[in-house]
C-alpha cells in the first residue's frame, strides 16, 4: 500500500512537472515611460519577439509603453520587491545604491557614445553591477540602450549659461541631474514626463532637456521655439529588472534573456544614432529652430558638479578602462 501511495505521488509529480520540464510559464512586464515611436520600445518589441521565440514561449514578455506601469520609479521600485517588472534606466537612478554609476551621466565625461557603450562592456563597469545585485536585489541585464544627446527645449535662444537664468527648465529628479542642470544655469525642475508637454504649454516650465527621439515621441516641438545643441550627456540605458526574477529562470532560459537584451539595445543605439538627422530635420520643418553652439562655456559650468559629487576620481577611472 505504501508503495502504491509513493507510485501514484510520483505520477501526479511528473503530471504537473512533464518530462524534460521543470519550469512553469513566466511573464516579463517591460515598462518604460517612452511613446510606441521611440526606437527603444521598437527595440523592446525585438526584445520580447526574440525571447518568446527562443524560449517556446516559456518566457513571456509584454511591453507598456507611455508610462503604463508608472513612471519610472515606480517600476524601478515593484523590481526591487521582486516583481517580474523590467524597465529601462540611467545610471543616477541607481547611483543612491552604487554611486559609481553616476559617472554614466555625468556631464561631458565621454566624448562620444561609442565610449560608453565600450564602457559598459568593461569588467569595472560589471563589477558595478555585481555591486548593485547585492545591495538591491536588481541587475541590469544590457546597458546599451541609447536614447540619444540630451539638447536644451525653450522658448528662446540660448548660447551661453547666462541666457538659462532663472529658465525652469524639466529635468530627472536626481542629485546629478539637478545640479547639472542648475550649473549650466537653468533652474533644474523634476517632474514625471508624462506632464512634461502641457507644463511647458501652461508655462509651469518654461522647457525641459531631452534626446531627439523623445522630443519627437512627447511632440515637444509644439510648445517650444529653441532646440539649442548643448549635447551635455548621451543618454544611455540600461534594463533593469529584479534579480530574484531572473535566477528563477532555467539557466539556458536566463543566457537567452540577457543575450536578446544586448541585442534589443545594440538596435536601439544603432537606430537612435542613424535617425538623430532626419528626427531634426522634421522638427525643424515644423518651424522649431536648431541652433548649434560653442559648447565649452558649458562644459567650465558644470566642472564644480564633479567635485561635488565625488566624481572626478571615478570618471578618471572610467576613462582609463577604455584606455582613454
Amino acid at each position: 500500500m505504501n508503495s502504491r501511495i509513493i507510485w501514484c505521488l510520483a505520477t501526479a509529480a511528473m503530471l504537473v512537472l512533464p518530462a524534460g520540464s521543470s519550469f512553469a510559464k513566466t511573464t516579463l512586464r517591460l515598462g518604460t515611460v517612452l511613446a510606441t515611436s521611440d526606437p527603444l520600445y521598437i527595440a523592446a518589441q525585438q526584445f520580447k519577439k526574440d525571447v518568446e521565440a527562443r524560449t517556446k514561449g516559456e518566457v513571456e514578455v509584454l511591453v507598456y509603453p507611455s508610462s503604463q506601469l508608472g513612471d519610472t520609479q515606480n517600476m524601478v521600485d515593484q523590481a526591487q520587491a521582486g516583481a517580474s517588472v523590467g524597465t529601462f534606466v540611467e545610471g543616477s537612478r541607481v547611483s543612491p545604491f552604487v554611486p559609481e554609476f553616476n559617472v554614466l551621466v555625468a556631464p561631458y565625461a565621454f566624448k562620444s557614445v561609442d565610449e560608453l557603450a565600450k564602457f559598459a562592456e568593461t569588467p569595472l563597469f560589471a563589477s558595478w553591477n555585481d555591486k548593485l545585485k547585492a545591495k538591491t536585489g536588481l541587475t541590469l541585464l544590457s546597458f546599451n540602450w541609447y536614447q540619444g544627446a540630451r539638447n536644451m527645449l525653450t522658448k528662446k535662444p540660448i548660447k551661453v549659461p547666462a541666457d538659462l537664468k532663472g529658465v525652469k527648465i524639466r529635468t530627472i529628479g536626481e542629485p546629478l541631474w539637478l545640479k547639472t542642470i542648475g550649473a549650466m544655469g537653468a533652474v533644474p525642475t523634476p517632474m514625471a514626463w508624462a506632464e512634461v508637454y502641457p507644463a511647458i504649454q501652461t508655462g509651469a516650465l518654461d522647457g525641459a532637456e531631452a534626446q531627439p527621439s523623445a522630443i519627437r515621441g512627447a511632440k515637444l516641438y509644439e510648445v517650444v521655439s529653441h532646440i539649442t545643441l548643448t549635447e551635455h550627456i548621451y543618454l544611455m540605458s540600461g534594463l533593469l529588472v529584479s534579480d530574484k526574477w531572473l535566477q528563477s529562470l532555467p539557466a539556458e532560459h536566463r543566457a537567452i534573456v540577457m543575450e536578446e537584451a544586448k541585442k534589443a539595445g545594440a538596435l536601439a543605439l544603432k537606430t537612435n544614432v542613424e535617425q538623430e538627422a532626419k528626427i531634426f530635420d522634421e522638427i525643424r520643418a515644423r518651424g522649431v529652430k536648431i541652433d548649434k553652439i560653442d559648447t565649452t562655456p558649458f562644459r567650465d559650468a558644470v566642472q564644480p558638479v564633479y567635485k561635488e559629487l565625488g566624481l572626478t576620481e571615478m570618471v578618471a577611472e572610467a576613462r582609463k578602462a577604455i584606455g582613454k
